[in-house]
């Protein structure tokens, strides 16, 4: 099994795991992932998106992890802070997870999930929260990982052939 490294990306480095970000965003779609994007999704609006990113992490208010082996970027999370309200700095939302079709099984997600958590819970942060689409494959590693079911929200998100599915919220009190 290759070996994967699970590291913090900063302003700094951004430029140079963007393109493999952008790979990783389009296979996610492709393979059918909620992500908030509909097809047809490419690469420029995959690269166009994270550009986007890119201010946030600069400015402290996300912070991302990327996953990568020897072919590259094979996963990534944003873990965005609460920082405009001063009555939620307490919580933050996992985000924008995913592990590119060829890398999953290896335990990436799980490495990229305990990376979030534990660098939430140094930052102070007590409850994360995030959501997935319901009957997911991500719904069994949330479980496993211990976090909560909060509820289901029935025609939350669009699928990427814009089929309106429902939303499983959970929650994690660290």
């Amino acid at each position: 099994m290759p070996v994967v490294d699970v590291v913090r990306v900063g302003a700094d480095e951004f430029g140079v795991v963007v393109d493999g970000l952008a790979e990783l965003l389009v296979d996610a779609v492709a393979g059918g992932a909620s992500m908030g994007f509909l097809l047809p999704f490419g690469l420029v609006e995959a690269r166009t998106w994270w550009s986007g990113v890119e201010p946030s992490v600069a400015a402290g208010r996300t912070a991302l992890w990327v996953a990568r082996d020897a072919s590259g970027v094979v996963g990534t999370v944003q873990l965005r802070l609460e920082l405009e309200h001063p009555n939620g700095r307490h919580r933050a939302e996992v985000a924008k997870f995913m592990v590119a079709s060829r890398a999953r099984g290896r335990g990436i997600g799980r490495a990229l999930l305990g990376a979030v958590e534990a660098a939430a819970a140094g930052l102070g942060v007590s409850l994360l929260v995030l959501d997935t689409e319901t009957a997911s494959p991500a719904e069994g590693l949330y479980r496993s990982a211990g976090w909560v079911e909060l509820g289901v929200m029935p025609g939350h998100s669009a699928d990427p052939w814009g089929v309106l599915r429902p939303t499983t919220f959970f929650y994690k009190q660290l």
